[in-house]
């Protein structure tokens, strides 16, 4: 009964003293605060570049960001630093230019650099960078890309339905939503809420956000630190950091067989209308941003495995290829658009084998356009 009344003076204007706001022991004043945050921020903004001075990384010949790191955006813009410093061009992509289902040392780049006879290819592909993602790998990730060549690789698999064109009214998940224009243009099957895309727009130029989501990803599963814990009650988070950046290895990689062999038959290709396809539209964006930035950019078209196709595809696949074409020549953009290549050189729709890779990096060389854009006078001709 006394404690309750002494609760009602309190309450009532009595003798006991008015308990002020909250029940910290340490309360900050205006002026403090201001300390505080100039102290947090001298810490968050050089965090991630003293990290990269500690972080072994030396990318050799023939490397391509991990397969488990695909999505770590902040060591790929590591990554592209480090190859534009060093190789006269970049070749981006998706996973038919990292490779899906070859080795490092038979993916197109390397083949081209052989043919070459010196490392002037370098490997930028990340698996899954269907256009809409792309544009976003290269806008905010790619900022090292200027002043380079750049050989942009378009796989028409993004156009070869509804679903990959990214315009059904049904969600799905879809490869590297981080990457995709969040407002503007809408994206029809993309239904994040709002405030998570203003959270991922605000990512993209923090760097310390970026490096933060670099260590989850790098070293500890994709998760944060409380969760690696609970799920490595043992271990010692320092010993993941000290173990270093996985190695890029080959694990993905599915036994050497045709897509006949692994029991692919043909398929219903229903091929969008270029001319509302939203993955064709932010391609050509991606094409504009790297010329705003001073590259020299030569297109590869395919080569799709058109032995997949029911005959009622072929004519709409070629309609498109002209139309792709027709775009490329109007807008002076050098490119290459082969055929397909042997059937047996395929692994699926897209994705060569690597006596596929070897024969379509041999193609270019012998290409005019790829000559007179990206090789020097006098380069071999094989």
């Amino acid at each position: 009964m006394q404690s309750n009344q002494k609760a009602e003076n309190g309450r009532d204007g009595g003798n006991t003293a008015e308990v002020p706001f909250g029940s910290n022991d340490i309360r900050l004043s205006g002026l403090e605060w201001i300390v505080a945050g100039i102290i947090c921020v001298a810490f968050f903004l050089p965090a991630p570049g003293l990290w990269a001075q500690f972080e072994n990384f030396g990318p050799g010949p023939d490397y391509r960001l991990p397969y488990a790191l695909g999505s770590d955006y902040w060591l790929y813009s590591r990554y592209c630093r480090w190859a534009c410093s060093r190789y006269d061009t970049v070749v981006v992509g998706d996973s038919v230019v990292w490779g899906h289902y070859v080795s490092a040392d038979n993916t197109l780049p390397h083949y081209l650099n052989q043919y070459a006879g010196r490392d002037q290819f370098t490997n930028l592909g990340v698996d899954g960078t269907h256009p809409a993602a792309l544009g976003g790998l290269l806008k905010y990730y790619g900022r090292s890309i200027s002043g380079r060549n750049v050989i942009l690789h378009l796989n028409p698999l993004w156009m070869s339905s509804q679903k990959h064109d990214l315009r059904t009214d049904k969600e799905f998940r879809f490869n590297h939503p981080k990457l995709v224009p969040q407002f503007v243009p809408n994206i029809p099957c993309y239904k994040e809420p709002y405030s998570k895309r203003i959270s991922i727009a605000v990512q993209r130029e923090a760097s310390f956000f970026n490096w933060t989501s670099h260590l989850k990803i790098a070293y500890f599963e994709n998760m944060d630190l409380p969760a690696w814990t609970l799920e490595h009650p043992y271990e010692n988070p320092l010993g993941a950091v000290a173990a270093g950046l996985p190695a890029p290895a080959n694990d993905n990689i599915e036994k050497a067989a045709s897509w006949k062999e692994r029991g692919m038959g043909v398929q219903d290709f229903q091929w969008v209308d270029l001319e509302t396809s939203l993955q064709w539209k932010l391609f050509r964006q991606a094409i504009k941003l790297l010329k705003e930035r001073n590259n020299t950019v030569f297109v590869l078209v395919g080569p799709f495995n058109e032995h997949m196709f029911k005959e009622e595809n072929i004519a709409a696949y070629r309609e498109m290829k002209g139309k792709i074409e027709t775009w490329l020549r109007q807008n002076n953009v050098a490119y290459y658009m082969p055929e397909s290549l042997p059937s047996e050189l395929y692994h699926d729709a897209s994705h060569p084998s690597a006596q596929g890779y070897a024969l379509w990096a041999r193609q270019l060389f012998a290409d005019e356009s790829f000559r007179s854009t990206l090789l020097p006078a006098g380069a071999p001709n094989p």
